[in-house]
């Protein structure tokens, strides 16, 4: 909880978007909404406004570095990042493209279409760039046209630019971020490796591995080119890596409560989620299995409960549904951690409690 910048950390507390995000090296966001809670939550006093202007900043921006998920990266790494982990999300593509009718010179041309038209500095929505591509007659219907916005990402032609209203854009990477880092594959790894440890550790390199989707053998290598900047420990005895900042840090127990967004780092961060949550609870947290996670109501580290929220006009609506026993005291300590949320929307809360999931 302490890398995760969730409890004070001993040497580090970011202050800005471009803090957080460098911290992490890439955070979560397929879901723009939580991805913007996941930085709000750790920059105290932040509104979702001060975020969008963060990310109108440039502070970071959002595209598919890893394992074909959307994730926010510092801009200036989205190259680097594209080109050591999405490689393999690019290898992998020629499945899918056989299963939507699609070919690779079809998906570079709508690439090319989709970087023609955004140059000079334009930004386009989701809709105006599926229409380019349909008035040049690249066939946009069913999935074909997320493969194509997400393949000309992959490619490190566009970049994921922050919403107009409701409507998510995009913008040509080049154009978007004129000076990106250029560190060599082994500076790149060891970066990752120091990034991925440091916000998430004590975690395996297994975790580092499926997070980043690099090979087993890239993931060793990072952790060696971080050097003496991560130590081993052993946790349950596994072998495991963190920081060395947290080896005196305290250890007793800690009952804070948190409301999570669902797809926070806290969760998606790690393969084996056991020290956050019950195997009773991974139905309620991922229902069906289908990759959508609920936001979560986290009391001392591990998952207590689910909360859905609905805004409206004049205040934010959140049900809360328990997994576990919440007694009085914790329910009020809850309402504060939702408060929290309902500021950073910029709207009154509403807390209705559920009755508790078997």
């Amino acid at each position: 909880m302490t890398s995760l910048l969730l409890r004070p950390h001993p040497t580090a507390r970011p202050t800005d978007v471009t803090g957080v995000v460098e911290w992490f090296g890439a955070m979560q966001a397929q879901d723009v909404a939580s991805g913007l809670w996941s930085l709000g939550l750790r920059l105290p006093g932040w509104t979702q406004a001060d975020v969008h202007q963060a990310l109108e900043r440039r502070e970071a921006l959002r595209t598919w570095p890893m394992r074909g998920t959307v994730h926010l990266v510092p801009s200036r790494d989205a190259r680097w990042l594209l080109e050591v982990t999405g490689v393999r999300a690019l290898a992998g593509a020629e499945r899918r493209r056989a299963f939507l009718g699609l070919t690779e010179a079809e998906a570079d041309r709508a690439a090319d279409v989709l970087g023609e038209a955004l140059a000079g500095g334009l930004r386009m929505t989701r809709a105006e760039c599926l229409g380019t591509l349909n008035a040049a007659g690249i066939e946009t219907t069913g999935q074909r046209g997320y493969h194509l916005l997400w393949y000309a990402a992959q490619r490190g032609v566009t970049c994921i630019a922050p919403h107009i209203g409701t409507e998510q854009t995009f913008a040509l990477l080049d154009e978007w971020v004129p000076d990106p880092h250029r560190p060599d594959r082994d500076e790149a790894l060891g970066i990752l490796a120091l990034r991925y440890f440091r916000s998430h550790g004590p975690t395996t390199r297994q975790d580092f591995a499926g997070w980043t989707g690099l090979t087993a053998a890239d993931a060793k290598r990072g952790i060696a080119a971080a050097g003496a900047a991560l130590t081993t420990v052993s946790v349950d005895g596994v072998e495991a890596v963190v920081d060395p900042a947290l080896l005196d840090a305290p250890r007793s127990p800690v009952d804070d409560v948190h409301a999570l967004p669902g797809f926070d780092e806290y969760l998606l961060g790690y393969k084996d989620r056991s020290l956050m949550l019950d195997e009773a609870h991974k139905q309620a947290i991922i229902p069906g299995g289908n990759g959508v996670f609920q936001s979560t109501v986290v009391c001392g580290g591990r998952v207590v409960g689910t909360w859905k929220r609905t805004l409206g006009r004049t205040r934010v609506k959140v049900a809360v549904r328990p997994l576990a026993d919440v007694d009085a005291d914790s329910r009020a300590r809850v309402g504060v951690a939702l408060e929290a949320y309902a500021t950073f929307v910029g709207l009154p809360l509403a807390v209705e409690w559920a009755a508790r999931t078997p």
